[in-house]
């Protein structure tokens, strides 16, 4: 595959003729050929090929065939060509989402974030964003959403894209077999879609089964019987209840026993943290069945004695990215210490969000650079065989993890659309930028606009 970059001319030429220079042409291996098929995403078009004693890579096209591509833009792009005759420019990279609001935020508070990730290789590619009910399948066309190099943002029928990249934000939306068919039909037509749906809190057990990496999963149970509660605190001292689909900390207790005193419940309610306690087993459990509608799609996990700073407890959120060439890599990691009281360290809820440069020294001291070494190395190992038993792509995930009083490692939780929160910390700005940079890399690899090492 011959692969470089070009940039785009727009004629009022009449002819049905692609001008390529000859720099261009050898670059694409495609001198010996009088025609071509040139491709944008899933729309393409048959033109005659001429070459030009002209330095440089550039491409001329008349401007009817630059209108019949739906080309979003002249100038820079990337050029593919792998058999002489078949060339590619792109990739086309579509975001799949909500269309909320309207050309100033038309994807509501998500906006912000995909101007951002458009920015990434916004001179190579193009970029829009869509919803499931904008795809028009029959005509292979997309209602999509484009940012202007001004600002805002401009709705154009653009073709289907060259790879797809899920940050659909429903739960509930995407739990419908309707959508889990829409999907499909991008798989069917060979069209790469990454980040299939959300993760459920029991998906990532069931995934890390039988791997070398459960081993940093605490011990959990689904839909826990209250005898499953009591044993679990009889061995553990104290656990976490979470809802199976649950995010930002919503709806989680801390449960504790203390042989002398009783059991503790810690929970929100709004916003102020609550603490109970009961002397009775039973009682607990009329209030957590009060509160929770009887633990149904509740998980029960084993609680983890953290290493604190001011006895607050610390964990760790990774934003873990693929790159271009298919790895997996610790894109970023933010340090979050729970607030006075608070059943979690979300910001939200009291926390407060640090690096963990400035925790892991306050206390491991001059072994803090070893501690977080491994850490990194503990969440790509985790990476790799959650993608090793995933039937979909993956592109990104979060991981909460902790590191215990006797410095083993916990993993918690597993996103498979994860929140960037920790990149609002001004140290962790640039890597910010970084992880949207490692998810453009993985479209341009998925899209085959990356030569790929088994290819």
């Amino acid at each position: 595959m011959s692969l470089t970059t070009c940039t785009i001319h727009v004629t009022q030429r009449q002819e049905r003729v692609v001008y390529l220079s000859g720099e261009l042409a050898r670059a694409l291996k495609v001198s010996k050929t009088r025609n071509i098929h040139l491709h944008l995403g899933g729309k393409s078009v048959y033109a005659g090929l001429k070459l030009l004693k002209k330095s440089g890579n550039h491409l001329y096209l008349p401007s009817f065939l630059y209108g019949q591509l739906r080309i979003p833009r002249a100038g820079t792009t990337m050029i593919t060509c792998s058999n002489g005759k078949d060339i590619r420019i792109g990739p086309l990279i579509g975001v799949l989402t909500s269309v909320t609001g309207g050309n100033s935020a038309p994807f509501g508070n998500r906006t912000e974030f995909i101007r951002q990730f458009m920015r990434a290789g916004s001179d190579k590619a193009f970029y829009y964003g869509f919803s499931p009910q904008s795809v028009n399948w029959s005509q292979a066309t997309v209602t999509a959403i484009l940012p202007r190099g001004e600002g805002g943002w401009v709705r154009k029928t653009m073709p289907l894209p060259d790879v797809v990249y899920n940050r659909l934000p429903s739960r509930k939306a995407e739990r419908l077999e309707s959508m889990n068919a829409f999907k499909q039909r991008f798989i069917r037509r060979g069209i790469p879609l990454f980040n299939w749906t959300f993760f459920d809190k029991w998906d990532v057990y069931n995934l890390l089964e039988g791997t070398e990496a459960s081993r940093y999963v605490p011990e959990s149970r689904i839909n826990p019987t209250p005898s499953q509660i009591k044993e679990m605190l009889e061995k553990h001292k104290f656990i976490y209840l979470k809802p199976t689909a649950g995010s930002l900390g919503i709806g989680i207790f801390r449960l504790t026993y203390n042989p002398k005193r009783g059991y503790y419940v810690r929970f929100r309610r709004g916003a102020r943290n609550v603490l109970l306690r009961f002397s009775r087993f039973e009682a607990l459990m009329a209030l957590l069945n009060r509160q929770s509608g009887r633990l149904n799609n509740y998980v029960a996990q084993q609680g983890i004695r953290l290493i604190e700073l001011d006895s607050c407890p610390i964990d760790f959120r990774f934003h873990m990215t693929k790159n271009s060439n298919n790895q997996w890599v610790v894109a970023a990691i933010g340090a979050k210490k729970a607030g006075k009281g608070s059943v979690t360290t979300h910001v939200r809820n009291g926390g407060q969000l640090m690096t963990p440069e400035q925790v892991l020294r306050q206390i491991f001291g001059n072994r803090a650079d070893a501690v977080l070494s491994n850490a990194k190395e503990t969440a790509i190992k985790l990476a790799e065989d959650i993608e090793r038993n995933y039937r979909h792509t993956l592109g990104e995930l979060g991981f909460d993890i902790g590191i215990d009083q006797n410095e083993r490692l916990w993993m918690f939780e597993a996103n498979s659309k994860p929140g960037r929160s920790i990149f609002k910390h001004p140290a962790l700005k640039e890597q910010g930028k970084a992880s949207l940079q490692n998810i453009y890399d993985y479209c341009l690899y998925l899209s085959r606009f990356r030569s790929r090492r088994d290819s």
